[in-house]
């Protein structure tokens, strides 16, 4: 952790993260695998404002944040592999794949318990698929997230460094299987033999319940595969298909208020609320 401590953890992994964004955002422009219903305009400024909401969450209530409480349980002896005393190259390697585990299990509990539910449902909510959905987590989805992680990482003495890289990667390849960019057939189906790419992911991202029951996965795409939820591609094509919710299939989505407020209204008065709205416009139309 010696090079990571000198440029700081934070403004590296800022550096990471801006770099990825760019050059996800210029595929995306210079060649979109879908066309975008909505734009980018207000659906990124919701986005980029979530995720800012996000990192100002975390820095509060965790200053340490999981490379902070591996350091703590790195120095103190703590966690299972400190038990067993593998070799670094070995805890740092498991503790990765353990990892993208445990969030690949996260991601299936909230599509599973219908109180997390409620708030995943915010990333769903979105009406496109491109890089900035990667970003459009709920705050409280992002804590418990948080929480989830600084436990596994504690139960298994993970390795400083590994937890560092898994956290970057994570943000990263999340960034990269969002991204709405044309990806070729043969080289999609190389990659995702081993690792998430943006049409496997779309798929998860589908208005189709069935669709959206499947790849769970962020980094790797064994867990998928392993666990029988691998779906390889949407009924209807990429192009055909529809993303984000059913109920929610108007620009409320693309707005910051109504998606920071989604898992706290009652879920009937919100369909009756779009409803009453679709009604209106068939009305007007009509006239």
């Amino acid at each position: 952790m010696d090079f990571v401590d000198t440029i700081g953890e934070g403004a590296l992994r800022l550096t990471v993260f801006a770099g990825v964004f760019l050059i996800m955002a210029l595929a995306e422009i210079s060649a979109p695998r879908r066309d975008l219903g909505f734009g980018r305009g207000r659906r990124w400024i919701t986005n980029m404002a979530i995720v800012l909401i996000d990192t100002l969450a975390v820095r509060l209530l965790f200053p340490l944040a999981a490379v902070g409480v591996a350091l703590w349980a790195d120095a103190n002896g703590i966690g299972l592999f400190h038990m067993l005393a593998l070799p670094g190259w070995v805890a740092g390697l498991l503790a990765f794949l353990a990892l993208d585990l445990a969030i690949w299990a996260q991601h299936l509990a909230v599509h599973k318990i219908p109180i997390l539910w409620r708030i995943h449902r915010v990333h769903h909510a979105d009406v496109d698929f491109d890089v900035t959905t990667a970003l459009r987590f709920h705050p409280f989805e992002i804590v418990l997230s948080m929480v989830w992680k600084m436990v596994v990482v504690v139960a298994l003495g993970a390795p400083p460094l590994s937890v560092f890289l898994f956290e970057v990667v994570l943000n990263g390849m999340a960034m990269f299987n969002h991204a709405n960019f044309n990806i070729p057939a043969r080289l999609d189906r190389i990659l995702r033999a081993v690792v998430v790419t943006p049409d496997m992911h779309r798929v998860h991202h589908s208005t189709d319940i069935a669709e959206t029951d499947s790849n769970y996965g962020f980094n790797l795409s064994i867990w998928d595969r392993l666990f029988r939820t691998y779906v390889p591609q949407p009924a209807l094509g990429h192009e055909g298909m529809t993303i984000g919710l059913d109920d929610y299939r108007t620009d409320e989505p693309t707005r910051l208020g109504w998606s920071l407020l989604l898992p706290f209204g009652p879920q009937n008065r919100v369909r009756r609320h779009l409803e009453e709205r679709k009604a209106a416009a068939d009305e007007a139309g009509s006239q």
